[in-house]
């Protein structure tokens, strides 16, 4: 069975750009939609993100939508618990693929890490 992990030195999460992500406002209230927006670098990725490490620099105390938890994933998403485990692969596979391409480097090493 395949089993949800970050996987370091991807960061394609971090690529906040809220053009991509028009449904914001769906499921982030009006003051993480406004900390969300502050976040977004002119590039569009995270203003946290080091795009030479590839890691975040607050990730201890990244906000509360940037993790990945059963109770974070309920209250925005309504993802019971015992589905965050499909979602989140699913998520991360569908956001590695956009930002960085089919055959990239990162969706291989993200495959392998999680067991697809």
């Amino acid at each position: 069975m395949a089993t949800w992990r970050c996987v370091k030195n991807c960061g394609a999460c971090c690529q906040l750009d809220p053009a991509d992500r028009p449904d914001l406002d769906q499921y982030l209230s009006p003051a993480e939609l406004e900390q969300y927006l502050t976040l977004v670098g002119a590039d569009g990725w995270c203003i946290h993100f080091d795009q030479v490490t590839r890691e975040c620099r607050i990730y201890a105390d990244r906000p509360r939508f940037c993790r990945v938890e059963p109770d974070v994933f309920h209250d925005l998403y309504g993802i019971e618990p015992d589905e965050l485990n499909d979602f989140a692969i699913d998520c991360c596979h569908e956001q590695i693929e956009s930002i960085y391409g089919y055959r990239s480097l990162e969706l291989v090493r993200f495959n392998r890490e999680v067991g697809l």
